[in-house]
């Protein structure tokens, strides 16, 4: 599949300025050999490994840029961190589900490469390199308490939260400063595959985090 380069058509009146919003789930796996410091130190210590490779899925429930409805869509990241998350240098790529419209993909993309501002404004300055970004069939799938995604072939992830002692409840970091959401699902991939952009990782049994969404902008 021919890869497109992160970049919205030019609307310099609208760029930064189009209201925007979504709602839904996030889930990711990274590297990490316990759950992710980032959650809790926002950032401020390094990812156990030293440096941070993830993948990400999110699901809108409901969304929209502009007038365009973005609710039932999927995307799928890649992130590369070398080091502390505020340092930047990021890399990111994103897999646009296939269903959107040409309307629907450039806002999600001005969304994800930071350019709408608001929640994900920081992208715009932490993330040095976009690999690319493509239409996939971006599935996101939850059966239970497992959350699964799978990205063609690139990504095929499945993660689940971490047993705490009353069974019924998940582990929950709360009331966080964390820029994805206050409330973050402790929890570890059951698989987490990637093959993309040249890169191939295997991060079974690793850090994982679900986190329910309410993003928006350009504030």
């Amino acid at each position: 599949m021919a890869s497109d380069q992160m970049e919205a058509p030019a609307r310099p009146a609208e760029q930064g300025q189009v209201p925007w919003a979504i709602k839904g789930e996030l889930i990711l796996n990274c590297n990490c050999t316990v759950f992710c410091p980032c959650v809790v130190s926002l950032g401020k210590h390094p990812p156990t490994e030293g440096y941070c490779q993830a993948w990400a899925g999110v699901r809108i429930d409901e969304g929209h840029f502009g007038d365009t409805d973005l609710s039932g869509l999927n995307v799928g990241l890649i992130l590369e961190i070398p080091g502390l998350m505020a340092r930047g240098n990021w890399k990111a790529a994103a897999y646009i589900d296939e269903r959107a419209s040409e309307a629907a993909y450039d806002g999600l993309i001005d969304i994800f490469s930071g350019k709408a501002k608001g929640t994900t404004g920081l992208f715009k300055v932490l993330v040095s390199e976009f690999l690319g970004a493509e239409r996939a069939p971006v599935i996101f799938e939850t059966e239970g308490k497992t959350r699964r995604l799978i990205v063609g072939r690139a990504i095929h992830g499945e993660v689940e939260p971490v047993a705490g002692a009353d069974k019924d409840r998940d582990i929950v970091v709360t009331n966080s400063e964390y820029w994805m959401g206050p409330d973050i699902t402790v929890a570890t991939a059951t698989k987490g595959r990637v093959r993309a952009f040249g890169r191939v990782w295997d991060f079974d049994g690793r850090s994982a985090e679900i986190c329910q969404i309410d993003w928006h902008g350009p504030r």
